[in-house]
């Protein structure tokens, strides 16, 4: 048997990583900028998060939700307090495709509506609903193709107004930063007009904090620089620095029911001690901060080079827009300057390290960022 191929890789086999660095199986060290789509949020095998792991390992891995899991009411309460959304209520899952899922179905499920309002750009996963309300018709098949989606143009404070004029509207999912569609800052005043229209039409506000989430943009959560409450929010990659874990946190407004939603893994034991990990990690390392602290100073300084159209993003949730003739830029900086970074097409260098990436790193990739650069300018 060989593997379905759906991924085009690098050939780099990585096989240890530390903090920042990861390494191959021929002793090369990397710098990781992009911790595997933005999972590594604590940095690769932190002594805490490997020792919360073990430990829980030796007592018990697994078991369903049939049973008391004491460790779920302990994540929900530190989420709650380093989240700062203690009024809310937890539901596990293993993946952000699931966690938006299950947000949209609790949603119409809330007030027994059917249509929803996404945006151009997107990327919500690709599960059935999750992968319907993404804006990518490639990855969306014949069977999850609904009329029940409508794609708006991204912070058009307009076009949201007549959508709900002209529709019953069950929900708005929409990322505070979208990573996918090229790292686009969902405005203040876009966030908060969202906000307003769900009041007003009885709608639930999703936000979708999968990869804008978790501490990343200097925040817990990239909506919150709105200064707004979702009624969703949803969870994953830096969740659990590795271990799939997901979730949404729920609104006290709505109310559960048994059978409701439901899941086989969400929740077990090892997931959560990965998520208490990671959660006791960026307390006691005040990550949200550093996040900011790194993030602001990498934009400062990449704002500086004229060769780049634009940077967006908040924290360490970065895009660099660049022009057509340097998007070589990210396979030069990996393959010459063994730096791992991602990209959204067209030309835009997307930044998701690890939210203790330290500002020495931060100046190895733009020293390496501004060679690449030159080189390039010279060789013209």
């Amino acid at each position: 048997m060989k593997l379905f191929d759906v991924y085009p890789i690098n050939h780099i086999n990585i096989v240890k990583g530390v903090g920042s660095l990861v390494y191959d199986d021929k002793g090369t060290e990397y710098l990781d900028l992009y911790g595997g789509h933005a999972v590594i949020s604590i940095g690769h095998t932190h002594p805490h998060y490997v020792k919360r792991l073990e430990d829980q390992l030796h007592r018990i891995g697994f078991y369903s939700n049939s049973v008391e899991i004491p460790l779920q009411t302990e994540l929900a309460e530190k989420l709650g307090h380093v989240s700062g959304k203690e009024d809310y209520q937890l539901f596990l899952c293993n993946s952000g495709a699931e966690a938006n899922e299950n947000a949209l179905k609790l949603a119409s499920f809330h007030k027994g509506k059917k249509k929803v309002i996404a945006f151009r750009k997107s990327f919500h996963g690709r599960t059935s609903l999750a992968v319907a309300a993404t804006d990518n018709p490639k990855i969306v098949a014949p069977v999850n193709a609904t009329d029940n989606i409508i794609f708006l143009p991204w912070n058009d404070e307009v076009a949201l107004e007549q959508a709900f004029e002209g529709n019953d509207i069950s929900s708005v999912i929409i990322e505070g930063i979208q990573g996918v569609g090229g790292i686009n800052v969902a405005s203040e005043s876009f966030l908060r007009k969202i906000r307003s229209l769900c009041d007003a039409h009885n709608a639930v506000f999703i936000a979708d904090s999968v990869q804008c989430g978790y501490g990343r943009t200097g925040k817990f959560f990239s909506h919150d620089f709105a200064g707004v409450k979702a009624d969703i929010y949803s969870m994953a990659k830096g969740m659990g620095n590795g271990f799939p874990i997901g979730g949404i946190i729920i609104s006290p407004k709505i109310q559960p029911s048994y059978g409701m939603l439901g899941t086989t893994f969400g929740g077990n034991h090892l997931a959560c001690a990965a998520g208490l990990a990671v959660l006791e990690t960026i307390e006691q390392e005040n990550l949200i901060q550093n996040a900011g602290e790194v993030g602001s100073y990498l934009i400062g300084e990449l704002k500086k080079f004229e060769q780049v159209k634009e940077v967006r993003g908040r924290g360490l949730m970065i895009g660099i827009d660049l022009p057509e003739e340097l998007a070589h830029a990210r396979k030069e900086l990996l393959q010459k300057h063994h730096i791992f970074t991602g990209e959204a097409k067209p030309n835009v260098i997307r930044l998701l390290p690890a939210l203790n990436l330290t500002k020495a790193h931060a100046d190895r990739f733009l020293e390496a960022f501004s060679t690449v650069l030159n080189h390039s300018t010279v060789t013209q």
